[in-house]
């Protein structure tokens, strides 16, 4: 583990919505069998990681993502509304055909990373990861040095927190990908406040990188 602070951003499991195609956004839907399963596997890799705190999106799909982490940890599950999934207005619910029938213009440009209100009156990207680096940044708080912070939350809160964390220009937006359910992304910090991305979209326990070549 990094001698700083390190941040685990998950993903939650499968709903049903996901397994449809139905853009969630910040419809409150449960996880299904698969995602309580994925649920229960990434516990048990994460477990091994002995982290310090969790702090979860307070969405169903979400916080039973992270009590089963809870609950192999013994650690309390803090919920923070700040983590959940961007809010999608009209499109919440809808399968990619019917938007794409519905605003073609609009879908094109948020497919091609714009930043547009999905729906016509949602949240844009940018406010999607202002707010959730805000959390993470006050959650984050809660750990010391060597201590691992893990952040139960939603794939886009995932890619554009972080994009924003990483202080990368909005004009390369997007050059982190999409989180596959229960795949992770974890931040190191170099010095306080600063962060590097050490690992994405990841199924695995993370591995220290080891020489100075990078």
């Amino acid at each position: 583990m990094s001698s700083g602070r390190q941040v685990l951003l998950l993903r939650h499991g499968q709903t049903s919505w996901n397994a449809a195609g139905r853009f969630q956004g910040q419809t409150d839907i449960d996880l299904d069998d698969v995602g309580r399963r994925q649920a229960d596997r990434a516990a048990k890799h994460l477990a091994r990681l002995s982290p310090s705190a969790i702090v979860s999106s307070d969405l169903r799909r979400a916080q039973d993502t992270a009590a089963a982490l809870a609950q192999r940890t013994g650690l309390d599950v803090a919920t923070d509304q700040r983590l959940r999934e961007v809010y999608a207005g009209s499109w919440q619910g809808l399968v990619a055909s019917e938007i794409d029938a519905a605003t073609p213009e609009l879908r094109r440009a948020w497919r091609s990373g714009e930043d547009v209100r999905p729906g016509g009156d949602g949240e844009t990207r940018v406010e999607l990861g202002q707010r959730v680096a805000e959390a993470v940044r006050e959650h984050v708080g809660r750990v010391q040095p060597g201590q691992l912070l893990v952040v139960v939350t939603h794939g886009g809160s995932i890619s554009n927190g972080v994009q924003t964390l990483l202080g990368v220009p909005r004009e390369h937006w997007p050059v982190v990908s999409g989180v596959g359910n229960c795949h992770w992304t974890v931040l190191d910090e170099l010095v306080a406040g600063r962060w590097v991305l050490s690992e994405h979209n990841a199924f695995s326990l993370p591995e220290d990188v080891v020489g100075d070549e990078s």
